[in-house]
């Protein structure tokens, strides 16, 4: 199978994408395609065994107890307790409340898996409070659609945990990898924040809050921080499993939605419906995967594309940077799952032929997908933080807000890429 036909398989599981086609449905027809174009139609044979094998993956059981994780966090208000708290210590930097905003959106993704939901539940908390004092709406959208793109580092993240199963790699490597490049993302947004405020001479501070206030609003910060301990801490020690730490988890989560008053049947209904929408799409979305993977493999397109790009002469670092361009250019017009799904098989047996570090490529992936989510047209952060805006401004200002954090995530990536132990040394001490 030549270059040419993979491309324009790859290309008409796109078009299919954009046009409306559902995910699932475009990379599993794409397969079977496939398949019965090489094999004939015994090959709809093999593809029972791998659909009955992803479904009974225990592995893949993470996936809904991380949503409802993050789900139970969300409906319990402990969102809006902890932007009470972090505010009271971050509002004085340069900045004000928009370093809360960076911070609130890292701690929420320390227990959410979800991009979004981190984006609209701070945004949700912060905007009309941001609005009521008078901070800039595009500088203010802009903050909370980068900090929300966190959700998919920090971990426990979901995508993550799609990557793994996809190339069948440590979720708790990836995770424990995911925490370093997370907090210094964090940190380079929050000086990008002092800086432009410093350069503009625009730099707004909230007013100083005594310090007995201070020190009674570090309690809202517990119930994150020992979610956070908890999931990771049992990864970390080889306590527990992913799936397990997710488990465990979800029992810290209820303690607090009952110490909350909220553990109430109408929350627990709304968090295990919306758990279930969610779920059904990513798992469904990994079985077609699977089936993709199957034509993949029995097809000899990864050892093809390996090929192909072992003849180009390029090395592992160029192969990195044109990956950023391919993946900054795909972000524009496709979701986070929908990239990963689609270019993981395909890039993965080149990036570890070249000798890259399969769970440093995992945590490269997720930049990607970070990026593609505030890129214009089809960036998910930037409509959501623009549907939850007080006012009825145009989408415009989310997307200018969000530009300078999409070249500073290019280039951490590019230090990511200089400087690898970034996101190889903490896996490395388990």
């Amino acid at each position: 199978m030549n270059v040419a036909v993979i491309g324009a398989a790859f290309v008409a599981m796109i078009g299919m994408m954009l046009v409306g086609v559902p995910i699932a449905v475009a990379m599993a027809l794409v397969g079977i395609v496939g398949g019965i174009a090489a094999y004939g139609v015994p090959f709809m044979d093999s593809i029972a065994p791998v659909v009955w094998g992803v479904q009974n993956e225990n592995l893949l059981t993470s996936i809904p107890l991380f949503v409802l994780l993050g789900e139970l966090l969300l409906r319990s208000g402990i969102a809006d307790r902890m932007y009470i708290a972090l505010s009271a210590w971050l509002g004085r930097l340069p900045g004000g409340l928009l370093h809360t905003n960076i911070g609130s959106c890292a701690l929420f993704a320390a227990t959410s898996g979800s991009s979004v939901a981190t984006a609209a539940t701070v945004g949700t908390v912060a905007l009309p409070s941001l609005r009521a004092r008078g901070y800039p709406m595009r500088a203010s959208l802009g903050t909370l659609a980068a900090g929300g793109t966190l959700g998919i580092l920090i971990p426990p993240s979901v995508n993550m945990i799609v990557y793994g199963s996809l190339t069948n790699n440590s979720i708790g490597k990836l995770f424990i990898a995911g925490i370093v490049p997370g907090l210094l993302l964090t940190g380079c947004f929050m000086l990008w924040i002092w800086l432009s405020g410093v350069v503009r001479g625009e730099t707004i501070r909230e007013d100083a809050v005594p310090w007995p206030e201070r020190l009674r609003t570090l309690r809202y910060l517990v119930p994150p921080l020992v979610v956070f301990g908890i999931v990771m801490g049992s990864l970390y020690f080889g306590i527990a499993t992913t799936t397990e730490s997710a488990a465990l988890g979800v029992m810290a989560a209820l303690f607090y939605v009952w110490r909350s008053g909220k553990l109430q049947w109408e929350v627990l209904r709304t968090c295990f419906v919306s758990t279930a929408r969610t779920s059904g799409m990513i798992l469904l979305i990994i079985t077609a995967a699977f089936i993709l993977n199957l034509t993949i493999s029995l097809t000899g397109v990864a050892d093809a594309m390996t090929k192909w790009v072992a003849g180009l002469g390029l090395t592992a670092t160029g192969l990195l940077l044109a990956l950023i361009v391919f993946y900054l250019v795909l972000g524009m017009f496709m979701d986070v799952l929908s990239m990963q799904v689609a270019t993981i098989p395909v890039t993965y047996p080149i990036a570890v032929a070249l000798g890259i570090d399969p769970i440093w490529f995992g945590i490269f992936i997720v930049l990607m997908c970070e990026l593609g989510m505030i890129t214009p047209p089809v960036g998910m952060n930037l409509f959501v933080v623009h549907g939850i805006r007080p006012d009825q401004g145009g989408i415009e200002d989310a997307i200018w807000g969000a530009l300078p954090y999409a070249a500073i995530m290019i280039a951490f990536t590019v230090g990511l890429i200089a400087w690898p132990a970034l996101a190889t040394w903490l896996p490395g001490k388990m």
